[in-house]
């Protein structure tokens, strides 16, 4: 199917282009959502009187996307959630989760907008993306972490698995000291 684009489309083209696609992409997701119409004459007719329109409105949702991305971009929030002792989460962080995080914090930000490559599954600062307009796109950080004092840490820069380490060489070396003293006052008992 033919169809005209009323906005740019990711891996399809800008706003004005023809471009054919599959019948099921344009009914199901390009028509629904008022990017796109059937590229008949009539609607390539009307498109040209309401193009000058159409950019004037798109310039200015990009110039507010852009806005919001330079207060946006570069911010940490923390999520708190339940891991193991090796730092695997009981589930994982979602679009969903770091759309709330970002919201509670002040900005407006839907789940659809955010975009997590590889699923969140363990603790540690995990960056990600935030499409605020097809042509304006924030990177924030999400720092999951099993409480806030976790948080601070590893916002510093240390990771939960290296504090953990070095807390288990610390008790290790501990009970070695005990078992020397153990074994030196057993040597001055003889």
């Amino acid at each position: 199917m033919q169809v005209i684009l009323l906005q740019r489309v990711a891996k399809l083209g800008q706003m004005g282009e023809v471009v054919k696609v599959k019948d099921g992409y344009a009914r199901n997701f390009l028509l629904p959502q008022g990017k796109a119409l059937r590229a008949s004459e009539a609607n390539i007719k009307s498109f040209e009187t309401q193009k000058a329109q159409l950019e004037a409105r798109n310039l200015e949702t990009r110039k507010e996307a852009e806005a919001l991305a330079e207060k946006l971009n570069g911010q940490k929030f923390i999520v708190i959630r339940s891991a193991s002792d090796s730092g695997a989460l009981y589930g994982s962080v979602t679009p969903r989760d770091a759309a709330e995080a970002a919201t509670d914090a002040g900005f407006t930000v839907d789940r659809k907008q955010v975009v997590v490559v590889e699923p969140i599954k363990d603790l540690g600062l995990h960056d990600v993306s935030v499409v605020l307009h097809p042509e304006v796109t924030a990177t924030i950080t999400m720092n999951v972490a099993r409480s806030i004092e976790e948080a601070e840490l590893q916002a510093s820069g240390k990771s939960i698995q290296e504090l953990a380490a070095e807390a288990e060489a610390a008790a290790e070396f501990e009970i070695a000291e005990l078992f020397d003293e153990m074994g030196s006052a057993a040597n001055d008992e003889e």
